[in-house]
């Protein structure tokens, strides 16, 4: 699979309906953040209300110092998270993916992004903090290395019902569930009971 432009951990925690805490790894630093929106139509999901909602996510997951988010860059960060949500479901599925969506990751693609780092230098190179303009062009470079072609096969749909899309990074390229601690558990549960009543049914 191509290499990753950001070298940031992937994944996120997220809570149920039922108040459930449960890990979520993406497989793709573009997905954790496309998954800040009510991605699959949940909108409790959604995480990005406000410009300081966006400057704390985006604190949270670079390791460099990014700028304060105004309301201008919100807009942009929501039309890129879009743009790369729609995208997935659309790889995941088999369809056609918009070429405006192409358009847009492409465009912040094309912005300088964040640039890497050695620590242990003695000066101080470029800026000391980074815009929110720059961290946006480096989740959109994310987004064209999730979605090269060599990605095809393995940006999938959850195997149980609820419709999370992730990028199978396993090397034998096997993985079904948005997470053991959630789907594959229920699937886990529902093939237990199975088993339990054709057991009941074949001793009756």
């Amino acid at each position: 699979m191509p290499v990753s432009t950001v070298s940031i951990p992937v994944g996120q925690w997220f809570t149920s309906a039922e108040g459930v805490r449960w890990w979520f790894d993406s497989g793709s630093f573009a997905l954790d953040f496309a998954y800040t929106g009510a991605m699959g139509g949940n909108p409790a999901w959604e995480r990005l209300h406000a410009p300081d909602d966006l400057t704390t996510w985006l604190r949270d997951r670079f390791p460099v110092a990014v700028g304060t988010a105004r309301s201008r860059d919100l807009f942009d960060a929501i039309s890129l998270r879009d743009a790369i949500g729609r995208m997935a479901f659309a790889a995941a599925r088999g369809d056609d993916v918009r070429a405006q969506d192409i358009d847009l990751v492409n465009l912040y693609a094309a912005t300088p992004d964040i640039p890497p780092v050695l620590a242990g230098g003695s000066r101080q190179a470029g800026r000391s903090v980074q815009t929110v303009g720059q961290a946006l062009s480096t989740i959109a470079r994310d987004a064209v290395d999730l979605f090269d072609q060599a990605n095809a096969d393995r940006i999938r749909e959850c195997s149980g019902d609820c419709g999370i899309v992730y990028l199978d990074t396993s090397r034998a390229a096997t993985r079904r569930w948005c997470s053991m601690q959630r789907c594959g558990n229920r699937a886990k549960v529902r093939a237990h009971r199975a088993r339990a009543r054709k057991a009941d049914r074949a001793a009756a």
